[in-house]
């Protein structure tokens, strides 16, 4: 996919990027090559590849959620920020935290954002574990993201915690989407979390297939939750 075709698709989903916007993003695309050289950020550095894997797939959320209001969202275990940076870049007006458990991921991030003159961002080296207990954090957000990070029964114990009552878990997914959700519905309900809606769609190009599950949060997660780090993959509610 390359820029033409970026800003064409996003075009016909009702997205219409600036030329400041288009700017943004080929920066990132570049400090993302210039930083993923000394430090192990994607396996995916032809241009190309990165705007249709990592920034389209990342706005595809956009396609299936309204992010045009005003939203706090988290984003955990993001890397080289995805899903947030690119949703970021579209939606000015969100306010992003990014958890990390590597902290020279966090310094790439901090770089990224004074580079694209990103403001509303936040940065915290933590564990999700951890984070999801810190008082200031909890249940405070009204949607958190997570892409590609563990399976939803393991996912949802890093996230869950986080959502605020009434606020949203977005989990990006690829093909085996079915298989975690079968798995993951009892992880859902213990900590507080429906399935909402599910969907499924082919990316553009190479035409693979997504899933974006949408996950309400309907009652405060239990305060036993997330355990201490490690436990929720070694042990996942099932």
């Amino acid at each position: 996919m390359n820029k033409e075709q970026f800003k064409a698709m996003l075009a016909d989903r009702d997205i219409l990027l600036s030329d400041k916007q288009m700017e943004q993003f080929d920066t990132y695309y570049k400090v993302l090559v210039e930083w993923n050289e000394k430090m192990n950020l994607t396996a995916i550095t032809d241009e190309e590849e990165v705007y249709l894997k990592h920034f389209y797939d990342s706005i595809t959320a956009a396609f299936y959620f309204d992010f045009t209001k005003p939203i706090r969202l988290c984003d955990v275990g993001a890397g080289a920020g995805f899903p947030s940076i690119p949703l970021k870049i579209v939606f000015p007006e969100l306010d992003v935290t990014i958890v990390d458990s590597l902290n020279k991921r966090i310094n790439f991030l901090n770089h990224l954002s004074d580079v694209l003159g990103l403001s509303n961002v936040h940065f915290i080296h933590d564990r999700a574990e951890t984070f999801g207990v810190r008082g200031e954090y909890r249940e405070s957000f009204d949607v958190v993201t997570a892409r590609a990070v563990a399976r939803l029964s393991v996912l949802s114990e890093l996230c869950l915690p986080l959502v605020r009552k009434e606020g949203y878990f977005l989990a990006l997914k690829a093909a085996s989407a079915q298989d975690e959700i079968a798995s993951g519905q009892k992880a859902l309900s213990v900590l507080g979390g429906k399935l909402e809606n599910i969907f499924t769609f082919t990316l553009p190009v190479e035409e693979s297939e997504r899933n974006i599950l949408i996950i309400s949060k309907e009652k405060t997660t239990p305060k036993k939750y997330p355990r201490k780090p490690g436990t929720p993959n070694k042990m996942p509610i099932e």
